[in-house]
């Protein structure tokens, strides 16, 4: 059962109708408890930072992502979902992050703010993400922030908007893109099936 974390924003709908398209077993939740069976959590995107993450903090559900996060559950971070992995966003300076990823996101400085529309990925190291979708898969993408991690060992692709980012994170079962894979039609479906299924389990050890 995969949890959709609901924290009053974030694209649910959509989220939720590509993973029952793709038949898997899927309930939105908002409170800790709600938890109970599941063994995915999925943080959709859309929204500000500072918002989303005072409403985890005010349901209870910071501690309990957390503890999911530390004990290497599978998780995927959407967009925004990515994003509040990391410690913190100049979108809110004064709200802290899920943490688990060490690093900062900041504003776009130059070109169209936001990136809307769609852009490519550049695989830097094997990802079972991306199993199946060659070289230079296209996403959607709409965000006016992105990631910079204190390091590179959790970047598994780039995408180039007037400088380079990270538009896929990953250690061990912890997963975070930038884009919408539930708005970028067949692989945006492809990349949600690899992570339902785990992806080969090889590929799961070389991206750890």
């Amino acid at each position: 059962m995969i949890a959709i974390v609901d924290y009053r924003a974030g694209n649910l709908r959509s989220v939720q109708k590509a993973l029952v398209f793709l038949k898997a077993d899927c309930r939105i939740i908002a409170r800790p408890e709600e938890l109970a069976g599941c063994d995915k959590i999925l943080l959709p995107g859309v929204g500000n930072f500072g918002a989303a993450m005072n409403y985890l903090n005010q349901s209870g559900l910071t501690a309990v992502i957390r503890d999911w996060l530390n004990a290497d559950k599978p998780f995927l971070g959407i967009c925004l979902g990515m994003q509040m992995l990391f410690d913190a966003s100049e979108e809110d300076r004064g709200m802290n992050g899920l943490g688990f990823f060490p690093g900062q996101c900041r504003e776009f400085k130059s070109g169209k703010v936001p990136q809307i529309g769609w852009n490519d990925i550049r695989s830097i190291k094997k990802s079972g993400l991306l199993t199946g979708l060659g070289k230079k898969p296209y996403f959607y993408f709409l965000h006016g922030f992105y990631a910079i991690p204190d390091g590179r060992s959790i970047v598994s692709g780039v995408t180039d908007y007037g400088l380079e980012y990270p538009s896929i994170v990953e250690r061990g079962n912890i997963s975070g893109v930038q884009f919408h894979p539930e708005k970028s039609g067949a692989a945006g479906l492809r990349l949600l099936r690899n992570w339902i299924g785990g992806f080969p389990l090889s590929i799961r050890r070389i991206s750890q």
